[in-house]
């Protein structure tokens, strides 16, 4: 089905007030947004990102503070430590706009220069005295516990550790995550009345409350307790020596060695230090190794570089503090001298082979190509996976040993739900965090009979373009970072120091604004091609229809070949870049300019 949809076509848009701000729930209109803001539908929270770098970019930083709070919950500390997805799929990234604009390290600008008297704010609803249970404080279970306590409930999460944050804390060293920064979001997130079981482990042992319990004492409990056991790898005993008993203590996995330096355990390197794994924990290893010491460390991995699925920045910083990145190897052994200390790691090579499905290469071992690399520390990160034999009732597992849940977020059994990395395995903290807050609308919903929240689109007239076609040729403002000669031997510093207020205007400047929505009034356009004639860019066509899919959903443009083939001059938001070129050009001035985004509103 194709035709030309007018942009005066409201559909069901409802008018929300006399300044024409209008809600709508139209399919057209969400899948505009869906399609258009790339970076929000990258994110795994749904951080509304062009409207948080425009309050930047106008110096607004705690109201941009706030639009991040209210969808990450934790922006100060996924603005040090995020996976960045968002960059990834930037616009002004894509073939021939540049770099992509600095979405994290704006994040965390809003973050470090909010005014200090800044006030959070919430939105809160009445008490509804149901009360929730939550296991597990990381990412995930803290952004749940938060949503649940803003909605009214009663929420009591329980932590086996002596602090809140799992892998925020136990896992991520200072030098990238701050303590005192990272104390700050969870008070905030945890502070409306959440109540906080510390060392209170949830198992079948002797001092441990058990699920059972928790399920007849609470209305509802929700399993995040992350994915925090290492991965086994295999590897063959060499050398001189026997292996010995218990293994090798030069040996260790690399989540144990930086959980127990977090909670305050002696930890120590020897001088060669192997760090095998290609994720963030196998970076993270490498840099602590380095400053505790450790004259030379060098990274393992499978397959190449290029392929390692961590950010270029967290790869650059650890090449420019010593550490070398050794591509195309296996472990199969490790080597022993005469007293049972380790002397070295055996290798396969590899050749690079197709792409599996999970979407990273095949490595390929070569028959008969085992070396040995000299190392006296061998720390394993290769991953973790989910431990269920604390639970003292039946449910069901995935093929992985996953906790198995419904589109309701519930397991097998009745009030009992999970989210996070418990039930996908390990994935990112932006991930858990936008899976947690999933959890947290599912359990409510159970809870009330429906969901008291829905998502639809705000559309609001903008008078004038919001940016200039000169912001298109900043450069990336690059975050600066502590002078080498500071950061070893300090694992509290932190990297990354931050942009200031002039480095963080001029790269929000960069921002495209893709939530703004140019269209032409066909009843009003006089085809004079002035717009087309002033475009930068490919991005004014002359069609003969705009596909309509079954869902509503524009989809491709019908572009037309002659003039008496038009059937309308359409804008396409793949190639604007929201100059403004045309809406100042246009003669009859039947450019309109609107800010689609998504906001929640109650229902009815």
């Amino acid at each position: 089905m194709s035709a030309v949809i007018a942009p005066q076509d409201r559909g069901d848009r409802e008018s929300a007030s006399s300044t024409q701000v209008m809600l709508s729930e139209d399919a057209r209109d969400i899948g505009w947004v869906t399609q258009n803001i790339p970076c929000q539908s990258a994110c795994p929270a749904g951080t509304n990102v062009p409207a948080y770098i425009r309050a930047i970019a106008e110096g607004r930083h705690g109201e941009a503070y706030e639009i991040n709070r209210g969808a990450n919950v934790l922006p100060g500390v996924l603005g040090r430590i995020c996976s960045r997805p968002c960059e990834s799929a930037c616009r002004h990234g894509w073939p021939g706009n540049g770099e992509p604009v600095g979405i994290c390290n704006l994040k965390r600008s809003a973050a470090d220069l909010k005014s200090a008297g800044h006030r959070i704010t919430e939105r809160l609803y009445a008490p509804t005295g149901k009360r929730i249970a939550i296991v597990g404080a990381g990412p995930a279970g803290v952004a749940a516990a938060h949503d649940l306590s803003v909605l009214g409930h009663d929420v009591t999460v329980f932590e086996r550790e002596q602090h809140f944050g799992g892998m925020l804390r136990y896992g991520i060293p200072e030098f990238r995550l701050p303590r005192d920064i990272l104390d700050f979001e969870l008070h905030n997130a945890l502070r409306l009345g959440v109540e906080l079981r510390r060392g209170q482990a949830i198992g079948n042992g002797a001092d441990q409350v058990r699920v059972a319990e928790l399920l007849k004492d609470h209305d509802a409990v929700l399993l995040a307790a992350g994915c925090m056991a290492p991965l086994p790898l295999p590897l063959k005993v060499r050398g001189d020596a026997p292996e010995p008993a218990g293994g090798c203590q030069d040996v260790e996995h690399g989540l144990p060695f930086l959980m127990g330096l977090h909670r305050g355990e002696h930890r120590s390197v020897r001088r060669r230090v192997a760090v095998v794994g290609a994720g963030f924990t196998a970076l993270d290893c490498a840099r602590v190794a380095a400053r505790l010491g450790a004259q030379e460390v060098t990274i393992h991995i499978r397959t190449a570089e290029e392929y390692i699925p961590v950010t270029k920045e967290e790869i650059f910083e650890a090449k420019r503090e010593g550490i070398r990145i050794k591509g195309l190897r296996t472990p199969v052994g490790i080597v022993l001298d005469r007293e049972g200390r380790l002397s070295g790691v055996e290798f396969v090579q590899n050749r690079l082979g197709g792409w599996r499905k999970d979407g990273r290469r095949q490595a390929i071992p070569i028959e008969g190509s085992e070396f040995v690399e000299p190392c006296e520390t061998l720390l394993i990160a290769i991953g973790q996976k989910t431990v269920n034999d604390f639970l003292d009732i039946r449910i069901e597992l995935d093929q992985w040993q996953n906790v198995r849940v419904g589109e309701d977020g519930m397991t097998s059994a009745r009030g009992l739900f999970a989210c996070g990395d418990f039930v996908t395995g390990p994935t990112t903290v932006v991930e858990a965090i936008g899976r947690g807050r999933q959890a947290a609308q599912k359990i409510d919903a159970w809870l009330m009979g429906k969901p008291r929240r829905k998502r639809v689109v705000q559309i609001v007239p903008v008078e004038a373009p919001l940016r200039e076609r000169a912001f298109d040729f900043i450069s990336r403002q690059h975050m600066p970072t502590a002078p080498l000669h500071d950061r070893l031997g300090k694992n509290q510093l932190e990297v990354e120091s931050g942009m200031n207020t002039e480095q963080t205007a001029q790269e929000a400047r960069r921002c495209y604004l893709c939530n703004l929505h140019y269209q032409i009034d066909v009843d009003r356009c006089i085809y004079c091609r002035a717009c087309i004639e002033v475009a930068p860019r490919n991005c004014i066509k002359l069609v003969q229809g705009v596909e309509v899919q079954p869902d509503g959903t524009y989809g491709n443009l019908r572009e037309a070949r002659e003039w008496n083939q038009v059937g309308a001059i359409w804008i396409d938001n793949n190639e604007c870049i929201r100059c403004g070129a045309c809406f100042r050009a246009c003669p009859v001035n039947c450019i309109s300019i609107s800010c689609n985004e998504f906001v929640e509103v109650d229902t009815a």
